[in-house]
């Protein structure tokens, strides 16, 4: 059997069709805060994608570099293509994400793989001859 999703006590159905002042009240208080303080011009042109992609007008994918904006939960369902300073990440919103930063789904460095070390990379490979 499949566990129900539910967020502090409420379903996604009732999250999704609460008012934007109830919601906030369930939040911590740091993404309350931030909401508090108002949108950015970014972060409401993402609002904006994110609301007509729900009546199925966007065609197009959804790209934001507002990794700072908290997932709200009419967001659950949507692809939204985050970018990681490099590019854009794809990241599938998912109810267990309500309440968190859409960065926090994208690394933004990669793991270094260093490979084997060239001439001058320390002192006695200085004097190996080349071939």
């Amino acid at each position: 059997m499949v566990k129900e999703f539910k967020y502090r006590g409420y379903t996604l159905d009732q999250l999704q069709s609460m008012s934007l002042d109830a919601f906030l009240s369930l939040l911590p208080s740091r993404q309350r805060r931030s909401l508090n303080r108002g949108i950015s011009d970014e972060k409401r042109k993402l609002l904006e994608e994110v609301r007509t992609a729900r009546d199925g007008r966007l065609k197009n994918p959804i790209k934001t570099h507002a990794r700072d904006m908290i997932i709200l939960p009419y967001m659950v369902g949507l692809t939204i293509h985050v970018h990681n300073g490099k590019e854009f990440v794809p990241v599938e919103i998912k109810p267990q994400m309500i309440g968190h930063y859409l960065g926090e789904y994208v690394i933004t460095n990669k793991r270094v793989a260093h490979g084997t070390p060239g001439i001058g990379s320390s002192r006695s490979s200085l004097y190996v001859p080349l071939k």
